[in-house]
């Protein structure tokens, strides 16, 4: 076939001549999705997980596959620029721009076909890997790559990038694993493309129209490049680098699906995929060997290598250091053998026999002064692996060290010639006085995962990263490698790739986009005709953000809350469906400005000074991110760079009403403990005109709750009227002495569970004390935003507390929103007073000091299975592990749920508006666990917004504290719930809401007034 003369792409034309407006329109008018041109949602998708930041016209969220092609002929018609994206993951800049973004995640993620016979699956490109594998389970197939984002990655973005992932070992690359792909081009040519034989290929570049000229100008770059193609592609498994030109060779069967894969949306919009299948593994174990340093494991892995493992990571003594800082995966860092730098080596088996026979192997083959450890134990598999998936957040934002960054993040070489190549980048490094960044990877395949103490964000800084890049590059290249090994070209390395190929190679590159895309409307700038690799910095040297004062200290970030709001780096863990906590809006919604990665980007473009939100506190655009928070805390911990979203919420809030009236929710709710003591004089009139229905309704209009819910009754006697009525102190106290807290939930609502504790506190030693006067922790004010309040509340508690914590008296937190504000919160708001740290460190919850100071008591035997869900603040701030003991000690088979939040968060499901999300949160993962507990199951919940959301959503249960289980096996008897009841056993409201709406009003009142006078 002779071979045809291809065009160039012309010349970008500026996204600028775009008619946005009627772009909208016409847009809204013809798909069936959701289009957004609104200033929130162009910041919150301005920036992937790179360096780099553009924000887009728009964007695109199509409910199926035909509106996402509606959308493409839209945008072909008003000459705009499109970009296809996935979970928004990708290092290189490659998902950012300033185009029309289609977000595929929320709606085009189904899987529409499995072949069982042939291993093949076809699907939509917005489906998660997880969820994917998920519903692949039933038939014991998976799809093959793995990367770490493999909880939020969608199919779409690993088509366009290639993606690899420790399991690339075992089973290649994304390009390995497409069967076929369903591809529509910008000029709208729709077709289903993948391996072609010869007699079809004469066929389809026989033909007439678009379709057959796309085919000949394919055999004509086959023809013309093949020998260069051959010759200059590095014959390593990782090389990611480039177009897949390599795929048109007849060696790989013409095949235009490969070709196309990789290709990050600068060539076509990916519609759905035929994917191939692999079995799931039966059986595994994993070894890991510990050597000296990080070279000496890279040399070892050619050896390791001949003994065919699964997958083959390697781990530096830097990347263990940091996840000790961060408190990330202790119990997994325990089991690492000695050592400076480790190899994790995965085999699998037909049998565990045959996993743990190939396992013995390599250890019998490995030198004597390599240190090792096994297991075949899935859970502790699991946990070990999780160490290394946890690289890229472990790396960034390390307490004391300098901001990393990507930029040469995944370069590969020859696995022979990884030791060497890691020696030379170390120098280089010396060289820029970058000191010792961490290094690990995929070692198996030579492929270096690092981020780098760039400076970015002064002129000399971003000239010695590109420096450094374009030497680093030199350097890969002078040893047969890839610039990327797995996370694409983008921006950050499509100006390199004439070092690499070559400038005739690269000329093909911009000859088969002219072929795709002869207008360069598809992802322009990224790979061919690039931008600079120091163009578009998300930073860059004239970032100079806005510094605002703030309440908090933000002790983490240098006291900036700039610095806080950069913090995100874009893994996009926070969009997870399953699993920890984080984030429960996020898995309600599907919506990415209500993830705690979407609000914090809008955050970040809040203090910035050139970005389509307002740059202040007055944002309503970051105002409406943050009202679906739950304020969780679970991105505390989840969160690989703990981004804790609760306290810049609360911050924000702080700011956004300073002087102006807030929602009726802040005063009904944020005054809580106020209003609950108000009506402790008077709790059975309360709850009686409460279940009157229009004083209801009523209250809960003027309270700001949602119409939907009944909250629970006040309690008739305190616990700490109950506690001055029982005479104070008693017990032995050969233990010494304890202060019990009674937070607001228990005193008003269940003071049972305080009963409950002291009993359990004297019977294990302790002599209880519970302070005379009220106090508080200040919770409800903090997570209304309402910090001055909180700030006064949490100085009297101190005053209180004050002799009992010099004395080093243990506090005891039986709510756990309550307790987490004195081990974290109370810190940020109060940095100048010397008791705050007291009380941090002398707070516990009560597993947390019977299992500590009463080690040597034995718990009554409760024998029971529960089912426990833990508080969210349980999980995020003081940790399960005291609770999980004590459970064992009690004979309790804890079924310990990672389910999420409940849903309910304290204020948030009662505020009207956020029913429907927090019912949504609940039914995700609780609510079904309690339905299926049998009757004889005991159900636990240390939370009082925990035992709330399961009471209210009809599943005839109530939930237990821990102290009151515990207490009920002192009696020999089974617990049972002991909570106040309404007249006539209606479902009534809480002062906060009847009585107290009123009360609240007045000090919404009296406050604003204040602050009209003050200005």
């Amino acid at each position: 076939m002779k071979p045809v003369e291809l065009p160039l792409p012309v010349v970008r034309r500026p996204s600028a001549q775009v008619d946005a407006d009627a772009l909208e329109r016409e847009l809204g008018a013809r798909v069936d999705g959701e289009v957004r041109f609104d200033a929130g949602t162009r910041a919150a998708y301005s920036t992937d997980g790179s360096n780099y930041r553009q924000v887009p016209i728009g964007v695109v969220v199509p409910r199926t596959v035909e509106a996402a092609a509606e959308a493409v002929a839209v945008c072909r018609e008003q000459g705009a620029p499109l970009l296809s994206r996935g979970g928004g993951t990708s290092l290189a800049g490659e998902c950012c721009n300033a185009a029309v973004v289609i977000d595929w995640s929320k709606y085009c993620h189904r899987l529409l076909s499995v072949d069982t016979d042939n291993r093949r699956c076809v699907i939509e490109p917005g489906i998660v890997l997880d969820d994917l594998n998920r519903q692949l389970k039933e038939y014991g197939l998976m799809y093959g790559p793995k990367p770490a984002t493999h909880p939020n990655c969608t199919l779409g973005g690993m088509i366009g990038n290639n993606s690899c992932g420790s399991t690339a070992q075992a089973y290649g690359k994304v390009v390995d694993n497409v069967h076929r792909l369903e591809v529509l081009t910008y000029d709208g040519v729709r077709m289903w493309v993948g391996r072609t034989g010869d007699a079809e290929l004469e066929r389809l570049t026989a033909g007439e129209g678009r379709q057959a000229e796309l085919y000949r100008g394919l055999v004509g770059l086959r023809d013309r490049y093949a020998g260069l193609v051959r010759e200059r592609y590095p014959d390593i498994p990782r090389r990611v680098s480039g177009y897949n030109l390599d795929s048109l060779l007849p060696e790989h069967g013409f095949d235009v699906a490969g070709l196309l894969t990789g290709s990050e949306s600068t060539l076509v919009t990916v519609l759905r995929a035929e994917l191939d299948l692999v079995p799931v593994p039966a059986y595994s174990a994993l070894v890991v060997l510990g050597y000296r340093d990080i070279c000496e494991a890279a040399d070892h892995v050619p050896a390791v290598l001949e003994h065919e493992p699964a997958a083959l990571e390697g781990v530096d003594h830097q990347l263990i250091h940091f996840q000790q800082e961060k408190h990330l995966n202790p119990r997994a860092l325990d089991e690492l053998p000695e050592g400076r730098a480790y190899l994790m080596v995965q085999f699998s088996g037909d049998t565990q026999d045959e996993a743990d026979d190939r396992a013995k192997a390599l250890i019998d083959a490995k030198p004597k002064d390599v240190g090792h450890t096994w297991y075949d134990d899935e859970n502790k598999v699991a946990q070990l692996w999780a160490v290394r998936e946890s690289g890229l957040g472990a790396t960034a934002h390390v307490p004391g060290k300098p901001d990393t960054w990507e930029g040469w993040e995944d370069s590969a070489v020859p696995v022979d010639r990884l030791g060497d190549y890691l020696r030379d980048l170390k120098k280089l490094y010396e060289e820029f006085d970058y000191g010792h960044p961490s290094v690990y990877g995929h070692f198996g395949h030579g492929c270096v995962h690092t981020r780098i103490p760039f400076d970015l964000t002064s002129e000399d800084g971003v000239a010695r990263m590109r420096a450094f890049v374009e030497r680093a590059a030199d350097l890969v290249v002078r040893y047969g490698g890839s610039l990327s090994g797995e996370h694409g070209d983008g921006q950050s390395r499509g100006e390199l790739l004439t070092k690499m190929f070559g400038p005739e190679l690269v000329e093909g590159f911009e000859r088969l986009k002219g072929l795709f895309d002869p207008d360069d409307r598809m992802n322009p700038g990224k790979i061919v005709l690039p931008y600079r690799l120091d163009e578009n910095l998300r930073l860059g040297a004239d970032y100079l953000p806005w510094e605002p004062d703030t309440v908090f200290s933000f002790p983490h970030d240098e006291g900036k809350f700039s610095r806080a709001a950069a913090r995100c780096v874009g893994v996009g863990k926070c969009r997870s469906s399953e699993g920890g906590v984080m984030c429960p809006s996020y898995r309600a919604t599907r919506e990415e400005e209500h993830s705690t990665r979407g609000r914090a980007r809008l955050l970040f473009e809040m203090v910035r000074n050139d970005s389509p939100v307002d740059a202040d506190w007055h944002s309503h655009e970051v105002n409406d991110a943050l009202d679906l928070c739950l304020a969780c805390k679970g991105c505390k911990t989840d969160c690989p760079v703990n981004v804790d979203m609760a306290t810049y919420k609360a911050e924000f809030l702080h700011h956004h009403y300073k002087g102006r009236p807030r929602p009726l929710a802040h005063y009904s709710m944020g005054w809580l403990p106020a209003l609950a003591r108000i009506v402790a004089l008077a709790p059975r009139t309360v709850n009686a005109l409460a279940s009157v229905p229009w004083i209801a309704r009523a209250a809960k209009a003027l309270g700001g709750v949602a119409p939907e819910r009944d909250v629970p009754l006040f309690a008739e006697q305190r616990f700490t009227d109950w506690w001055r009525e029982r005479g104070g102190p008693r017990g032995s106290g050969h233990r010494g002495e304890v202060v019990v807290w009674p937070d607001t939930f228990t005193d008003h609502f269940h003071p049972a569970i305080g009963k409950a504790a002291a009993e359990v506190l004297e019977a294990a030693g302790f002599r209880v004390k519970v302070p005379d006067a009220g106090v508080c922790c200040g919770l409800t004010w903090i997570s209304t935003g309402q910090l001055g309040v909180a700030q006064r509340v949490l100085g009297r508690t101190l005053d209180i507390l004050r002799e009992d914590l010099r004395r080093g008296t243990p506090v005891v937190g039986l709510e756990p929103s309550c307790t987490a504000v004195f081990r974290a919160d109370a810190a940020e708001l109060l940095p100048k007073d010397p008791d705050v740290e007291r009380l941090r460190e002398q707070t516990r919850t009560l597993a947390e000091l019977l299992v500590e100071k009463a080690g040597d008591w034995q718990p009554p035997a409760v024998d029971a299975r529960a089912v426990v869900q833990r508080h969210c603040h349980q999980y995020a701030v003081m940790g399960f592990d005291a609770e999980r003991e004590l459970f064992e000690r009690a004979g309790v088979d804890a079924d310990v749920l990672d389910a999420g939040c409940c849903g309910l968060a304290g204020n948030f499901g009662f505020e009207k508006g956020h029913y429907e999300v927090s019912m949504a949160c609940a039914e995700a993962g609780l609510l079904p666990a309690v339905r299926d507990a049998g009757d004889s199951t005991l159900v636990l919940a240390d939370g009082f917004s925990c035992r709330t959301q399961v009471e209210q959503a009809g599943t005839g249960r109530t939930p237990l504290h821990l102290a009151e289980i515990l207490a009920a096996g002192l009696r020999g008897e089974r617990a049972e719930p002991e909570r106040p009841s309404a007249p006539g056993g209606r479902a009534l409201l809480p002062a906060a809401a009847t009585a107290g709406a009123a009360v609240a009003m007045s000090v919404a009142g009296l406050t604003w007034l204040k602050h009209r006078r003050r200005r």
